[in-house]
């Protein structure tokens, strides 16, 4: 056992490794069954990521769906060969798949070898597949083999997402900072956490500001899928014994959905609300969003036509192409602001206080809100 994991001790062995043609499937599968496979469960999977890096050998369409922040990704198949054992399985037998995937695998595992290699800075990585079976235990005994200590997530991604939803679940204090749109919400979240609170940016890890108007200047919005990732990745370092702020959203913030288990918080959690004048909100949004081309403007505005109504939709449009941002924005506040008073009315009972935002200072009325609420109970 001692012998075939020290390659260094072996020279047949580490002259395998170095000619692809020498390894073969043959080999492999000799090699492979004598390594022992080490098993972690999630929670100490998540601690030990902290320390060191974790593969993720699924496929690379896979991986684009969603995967843990900051895993690389490996590949035992690409998509088309994933699919084709995937075939094999179902329709064929189990055996036959076997032998698919390692004729698709025969001429990479050097490849493979190497690619984890360069990742794995004290020769010790963190792998999983879907759920923890074939491929991830195909690429933990090729790793093993070549000197690499592995260990192999117990029930894969699928049992990740699983703890993440569950994790979502827990209580954790929490209130939500509403406030109609252009009164700076994102800006007073960003000075709270300057001054010690806790917050999750959701606009921030969905690329998208929330509004028609949102994915300007934002990134390509990650799925779901990975949004929900992305988020636990910030959810499981709070302190569930101080208050985290929320920013007031709807269930989507652009094509990207907060997951069920943390919306039902924020729709029984407290809300306080930003107050800002009209003008003070056009001036803010004008500064925000007059520098984008007239052209993706209008698209905006397009998306919400309908209930803007033709000739306010008409007027906002002309009003754009003539510079005149004011008095687009103005038009366009008359749908946002009647959205934004329909939700607040559903929302009375939670109403736990009002700031005045006086001036357009967001690190002042952050001071203002951490004092009125410093005196609440929550």
């Amino acid at each position: 056992m001692n012998y075939l994991n020290n390659s260094s001790g072996n020279p047949g062995f580490r002259k395998m490794f170095q000619n692809n043609s020498a390894l073969s499937l043959k080999n492999f599968i000799f090699l492979s069954s004598y390594v022992m496979l080490t098993r972690v469960g999630i929670s100490e999977f998540l601690d030990m990521s902290v320390k060191l890096p974790v593969i993720d050998v699924r496929s690379p369409g896979e991986y684009d769906k969603g995967h843990i922040p900051g895993a690389h990704n490996i590949p035992l198949f690409n998509d088309t060969e994933r699919s084709e054992v995937g075939k094999k399985y179902k329709q064929v037998s189990r055996e036959a798949a076997v032998y698919a995937g390692l004729e698709f695998v025969g001429t990479k595992l050097v490849s493979l070898i190497k690619h984890a290699k360069k990742i794995a800075g004290k020769n010790e990585i963190l792998i999983h597949c879907w759920r923890g079976g074939m491929r991830s235990e195909n690429m933990a005994w090729l790793f093993s083999v070549a000197d690499l200590k592995t260990y192999i997530l117990t029930g894969g991604y699928r049992a990740y997402r699983q703890y993440i939803r569950k994790k979502l679940s827990e209580n954790q204090k929490m209130v939500i900072l509403g406030g109609m749109t252009g009164s700076g919400k994102t800006e007073i979240l960003y000075e709270m956490e300057k001054l010690g609170q806790q917050i999750i940016e959701l606009e921030c890890l969905a690329n998208h500001k929330g509004s028609a108007f949102g994915a300007l200047g934002q990134g390509i919005q990650p799925t779901t899928e990975q949004f929900t990732n992305d988020l636990f990745d910030v959810w499981k370092d709070l302190d569930p014994n101080k208050t985290v702020w929320i920013e007031d959203e709807s269930k989507n913030i652009g094509s990207v959905s907060i997951p069920d288990e943390l919306y039902e918080k924020m729709n029984k959690a407290p809300v306080i609300i930003v107050e800002m004048t009209k003008e003070l909100r056009v001036n803010r949004l004008m500064k925000e969003y007059a520098l984008f081309d007239p052209k993706q403007l209008e698209q905006s505005i397009m998306k919400i036509q309908k209930r803007l109504g033709g000739l306010k939709t008409k007027n906002c449009i002309k009003s754009i192409h003539e510079k005149k941002f004011k008095e687009a924005i103005d038009i366009s506040l008359s749908y946002y602001d009647k959205a934004y008073n329909f939700s607040l009315d559903k929302k009375k009972k939670r109403i736990a206080g009002h700031i005045r935002a006086e001036d357009n200072s967001s690190a002042i009325t952050a001071r203002k809100i951490i004092d009125i609420t410093n005196k609440k109970a929550w």
